[in-house]
């Protein structure tokens, strides 16, 4: 307990984001309030079979969103807001943001019916708002999203600041640089107590290229293929990578199109907020694509990630109902795979080979730069704030690992430099950093709906799709305790039934005499008797065939 006339710890709890790429979300307790800052989602990694996303679990949310002052959002990445349409099941509270980072949230929430769960604030940059028990104030950065930015809460425990993702890009499309003499100015003047930053290129030496040099590069491409139709994939939250594939098209004379949900709603969006401008007359709709002249058409689609059904993986397949690729096509990938993607892209890319096209990606042209700040910048980073205490976000543990590291090499005290995971509690007082217990934050699946999938249903889904299903049916006459006829075999992915009939015949007759014998010995109960049938199925398997598939029994009383 504080003493009197001293200010209480601040706590800092991290739900999501630390040792993943993905579902970031953290809160900031300030005075016993609390301001969530971001919510965001993680695709499904290959050991999640069936899975859309994966969210942050909202428990210790749910247990104080009475609590809850503000959700607080540094841009409008799905990483860092994809989650807050399952977040507002749970609670409410006003979200803050810039004008663009809660337009994009908002499309969300609209489609899930929660509007009425929230207040949307904009935010301008530099603003300073009271929220609860401190001052938020929201200082811009580059990234790879329009409008990002760090926060800076300042707390009765001094400034923590969050960096939020970002570069520092000099010479940025929209001119909005990173505001470095702000975060000096605070570390001249209250001092930073802890720096939260992002971890996600610290392995990663060097600074990362300008957004600017993509533009150079379309250029390029666009001026090399002058007779091609040409598709450009990128995300659909990147305004700046699309104004630059926009200004490249209409540089070499190329009416321009948008393809794929998102991407038609956020160029909707970016234009309403003057962020994309597309000069009179250049776009078209995907409907009258075919009526342009091939080489005189550009098509910015969804899909770069190589999205099972997003618009360039059906193009891929040939089942984009607006777009068939073929020889007059090329195809430019303008995004990097995000970790565990690699597969997913790298298909789409051998299918649109398969259907002729040509495909530039960032392997072949400079196509695309990282949104992400890499060692050089990190260091400025440090070395401009001069933080008390360091905690690394944002990244694979391995990123953080090297962030921590590299925090140390700048001379910072590693008593109060901290590696944590999901979960981890820290909290700030007048003595320093130091770690305060766990809450609750393992996976929550969506398939679908949310809340339905555990351990135990991936558990399933992954041994039927390693070593498959056998179900076996046991007919049991109640009255005689015999069996009515012999135990039917069904398989899927065990073995090819139409060639297994002698294995399948073997298998029945295995646990037509196990089940004979518990009969004999009194089992009537049919819990008893799936045992018995299971067990017998499963050790033959096992023994002929060295595998272990899911083992169905079912038994009937008739």
């Amino acid at each position: 307990m504080a003493e009197r006339g001293k200010p209480k710890p601040v706590r800092v709890v991290f739900l999501g984001g630390l040792g993943e790429i993905g579902r970031n979300c953290a809160c900031i307790e300030v005075e016993g309030r609390i301001i969530i800052l971001d919510c965001g989602i993680m695709f499904p990694e290959p050991d999640m079979p069936g899975i859309d996303l994966v969210l942050p679990e909202f428990t210790y949310l749910q247990d104080r969103k009475d609590r809850v002052d503000a959700i607080v959002l540094t841009h409008g990445h799905e990483d860092h807001t994809g989650g807050l349409a399952y977040l507002l099941r749970e609670l409410s509270a006003p979200i803050y943001g810039s004008e663009l980072t809660v337009g994009l949230a908002r499309h969300r929430i609209d489609e899930a019916g929660l509007a009425d769960k929230t207040r949307f604030v904009s935010v301008a940059d530099g603003e300073r708002v009271r929220i609860g028990a401190c001052d938020v104030e929201f200082i811009p950065v580059t990234h790879s999203v329009p409008e990002a930015m760090a926060i800076a809460f300042h707390t009765p425990q001094g400034v923590i600041l969050h960096s939020g993702d970002f570069k520092i890009d000099l010479q940025p499309v929209d001119g909005r640089r990173t505001d470095m003499p702000r975060m000096g100015e605070l570390a001249r003047t209250e001092g930073i107590r802890l720096l939260l930053s992002d971890s996600t290129n610290a392995e990663e030496p060097g600074y990362t290229a300008s957004e600017s040099t993509v533009g150079v590069a379309l250029r390029r491409v666009f001026a090399a293929e002058s007779g091609k139709r040409i598709v450009v994939a990128c995300f659909a939250s990147h305004m700046h990578r699309v104004q630059q594939i926009i200004d490249a098209a209409v540089a070499n004379g190329r009416k321009v199109a948008t393809l794929g949900r998102s991407m038609g709603k956020n160029v909707e969006l970016g234009t309403r907020l003057g962020i994309i401008t597309i000069p009179d007359g250049s776009l078209v709709d995907i409907e009258d694509v075919d009526s342009v002249p091939a080489g005189e058409m550009c098509v910015i689609s969804t899909g770069s990630q190589g999205e099972p059904m997003s618009a360039l993986s059906l193009m891929a397949t040939g089942e984009n109902k607006w777009l068939r690729i073929g020889e007059d096509d090329v195809v430019v990938i303008s995004a990097h795979p995000i970790p565990g993607n690699e597969w997913s892209v790298g298909r789409v890319i051998d299918d649109l080979h398969r259907r002729g096209a040509e495909v530039v990606h960032s392997g072949a042209e400079a196509v695309h730069v990282s949104g992400h700040a890499r060692q050089g910048e990190l260091r400025t980073l440090i070395d401009v704030t001069r933080p008390e205490c360091f905690v690394p976000v944002h990244g694979e543990y391995r990123h953080m690992v090297h962030h921590a590291r590299l925090a140390l090499s700048m001379g910072l005290d590693p008593a109060k430099v901290l590696l944590c995971e999901d979960g981890d509690v820290v909290q700030l007082n007048a003595k320093g950093i130091s770690r305060d217990g766990e809450v609750p934050a393992g996976y929550v699946y969506v398939d679908g709906t949310v809340g339905d999938i555990e351990h135990g249903v991936l558990r399933d889904r992954k041994k039927l799709a390693e070593e498959g299903v056998v179900m076996v049916v046991v007919t049991v006459d109640r009255q005689e305790g015999t069996l009515s006829c012999p135990p039917v075999i069904e398989t899927r992915g065990w073995v090819y039934a139409p060639e297994a009939e002698e294995l399948l015949g073997d298998a029945s007759e295995v646990v037509g005499a196990a089940v004979t014998k518990a009969l004999r010995d009194g089992a009537h109960d049919i819990e008893v008797l799936s045992r018995h049938t299971r067990k017998a199925l499963g050790k033959f398997v096992g023994d002929r065939t060295r595998r272990r598939p899911m083992i169905v029994p079912v038994v009937l009383m008739v």
